[in-house]
């Protein structure tokens, strides 16, 4: 199975919980800890995460902004709202649901 097939459903939530421990990351930055955090499990590539991004920030789960950095390139940054939290805990709720049920089928004799 591609690693990335290990995300379908759960990148809202990865990003959510990354953001909500490390706020104001931007996307590369986003990326890079759901590889490192899972122990290069999971990847998040750029063609969903970037659509994610914008699709939360329109949700308004995320805000972001545009930053220069030290190098003078600008780059955009994402951060959690109150809205964001929220559907987080929603997110973290689903997840546990449903890791709960597939355990449960694996555990079937």
């Amino acid at each position: 199975m591609p690693k990335t097939d290990a995300l379908q459903g759960s990148l809202d939530l990865l990003v959510l919980k990354i953001l909500s421990r490390r706020p104001r990351l931007h996307g590369y930055a986003i990326m890079t800890a759901i590889a490192s955090t899972s122990g290069e499990v999971l990847r998040a590539e750029q063609g969903s995460l970037y659509p994610a991004l914008h699709r939360m920030e329109e949700a308004g789960w995320i805000r972001a902004e545009w930053i220069k950095k030290d190098t003078g390139r600008r780059a955009r940054i994402y951060e959690l709202t109150a809205a964001g939290k929220k559907q987080l805990g929603a997110e973290e709720s689903r997840w546990q649901s449903v890791s709960l049920a597939i355990n449960r089928v694996l555990r079937e004799v």
